[in-house]
């Protein structure tokens, strides 16, 4: 009778232990989170309904508290989600999705994930050592230098607003968007002027569903699940315009510097958002 007593007990605790290793849950209630997303169908566009459009260039700077979410979590902090620059280069090693050269936003020279992280600052050097003790004899050493993706500031973002007649509503298509460093000279310093440069270009459209199932924190609401792709068309972040279509081909900085710079920038945003009032009467 023990035996069996003591049988039934042990078949209670490893069924406990059992429930508690598989059914173990890190908040109040499942998280289905974004796994299975797709990202949202644009509505349909023909060439013949776009009357007027304008392409912009902006940067989404990642020091504003409104875009930390793009730079947190540090890389594998969190399970749940990764930061921005982890999940696209996590997706260019995987060959989910294809970088294009840091020049190229028009998405014409594919290049490769090594090519990346060397433009990022990895690299080999072999450098002489002395050993400690006599006779101090010297040897070649090989030091590696890894590309760290904090080094990554804010992403440049290709867009074209319009205005579609048959909808009646001013819209906006993202084009491509480009992670931002520093410039560093031949010591791996930053630049005289914290110039930022592109480490490379993806097409937006090609990475969008890359986006839909890749969570990014929400502060207003913790039970509400974002993706990237929701913040990007939502347009939840924060930016500025640095560059409009214009015939010169110049950026705002090319003609407008401080102060000027900024006013040229809402200057730009403002004629965007008035021309869709002006196409009304009240």
């Amino acid at each position: 009778m023990k035996a069996v007593i003591s049988l039934l007990l042990l078949c209670a605790v490893f069924n406990t232990e059992v429930f508690s290793q598989e059914d173990i849950m890190r908040g109040a209630f499942k998280k289905e989170g974004t796994s299975n997303r797709k990202a949202a169908k644009y509505a349909v566009l023909r060439e013949a309904d776009a009357i007027w459009s304008k392409r912009v260039w902006r940067v989404i700077d990642l020091n504003e508290k409104m875009n930390l979410a793009f730079k947190y979590p540090a890389s594998n902090q969190t399970t749940d989600r990764k930061n921005l620059i982890d999940v696209i280069l996590d997706a260019i090693a995987s060959d989910v999705l294809i970088a294009y050269g840091f020049e190229d936003d028009e998405f014409i020279r594919p290049i490769t994930l090594k090519e990346i992280l060397s433009r990022g600052g990895a690299r080999t050097d072999t450098i002489i050592m002395q050993h400690p003790e006599p006779p101090y004899e010297e040897y070649p050493a090989v030091v590696t230098t890894e590309f760290s993706r904090d080094k990554v500031v804010g992403y440049r973002v290709k867009e074209d607003w319009f205005f579609d007649k048959q909808r009646s509503v001013i819209d906006v298509r993202i084009i491509g968007i480009a992670p931002l460093i520093y410039a560093v000279d031949e010591t791996g310093a930053i630049r005289e002027g914290n110039i930022k440069i592109p480490l490379f270009w993806i097409y937006y459209p090609e990475a969008r569903n890359l986006l839909a199932r890749s969570e990014i924190f929400n502060s207003g609401n913790n039970a509400q699940r974002l993706s990237f792709d929701d913040v990007f068309q939502k347009r939840l972040f924060g930016s500025y315009i640095y560059k409009e279509s214009n015939v010169y081909d110049r950026r705002i900085s090319d003609y407008a510097q401080g102060l000027n710079a900024l006013q040229e920038s809402e200057h730009v945003k403002e004629q965007i958002m008035n021309f869709e009032h002006d196409m009304w009467e009240f």
